[in-house]
């Protein structure tokens, strides 16, 4: 690969991973809590226009929790920046790999991952930092509730992410799409 496009590519992630962490930052009085809208779980349908999403979302994410965690809002603690992090790595692999799926031309099932993934994951974390335990019945409470929190930016806001980008930008932002599959 041409050192420009290992550029391009390096600045696209990093693009991604500043505005995954910028929104958190910038709202993260409902970014982090026992109830959270993640606004920036808007960037988790990016995956679906290049695999540079997996890693900039994933470093977002990181630095996200991070920050949150210095700053005292993520109440979840260093834990999240762990774990996370992998349930947004893994979201954001699965999403690429559900691309394709789509209803009238919309990647109908790509937001499913985050949704499903937050709500294990983040709901295990969540019900650990508010109780010390892994309680069973406030678990599935909690993950329920982290789900249905996840469904709106993943769903609602990404679905319509997406949808303003194909038709306005996607070709002059992701160029090169697939292509880069090979990074």
């Amino acid at each position: 690969m041409k050192q420009q496009n290992k550029t391009a590519a390096l600045v696209t992630g990093a693009m991604i991973a500043a505005l995954y962490t910028a929104l958190c930052i910038a709202l993260a009085p409902i970014s982090f809590g026992l109830v959270q809208f993640r606004v920036a779980e808007t960037l988790t349908i990016l995956p679906v226009f290049t695999p540079l999403a997996i890693p900039g979302l994933t470093v977002g994410c990181a630095l996200s929790n991070l920050i949150g965690f210095a700053m005292g809002t993520n109440i979840i603690g260093f834990m999240d920046v762990i774990f996370g992090t992998l349930a947004t790595f893994l979201s954001a692999i699965l999403s690429r790999w559900l691309r394709k799926v789509k209803v009238k031309g919309l990647p109908i099932l790509a937001p499913l991952p985050p949704v499903l993934i937050n709500a294990l994951i983040v709901g295990a974390e969540l019900t650990y930092a508010t109780t010390g335990t892994l309680n069973t019945p406030v678990y599935f409470a909690i993950a329920l509730q982290t789900g249905v929190e996840q469904f709106v930016p993943c769903y609602l806001l990404g679905l319509l992410l997406y949808w303003v980008l194909e038709r306005t930008c996607a070709q002059r932002i992701f160029p090169q799409g697939d292509g880069l599959a090979r990074i």
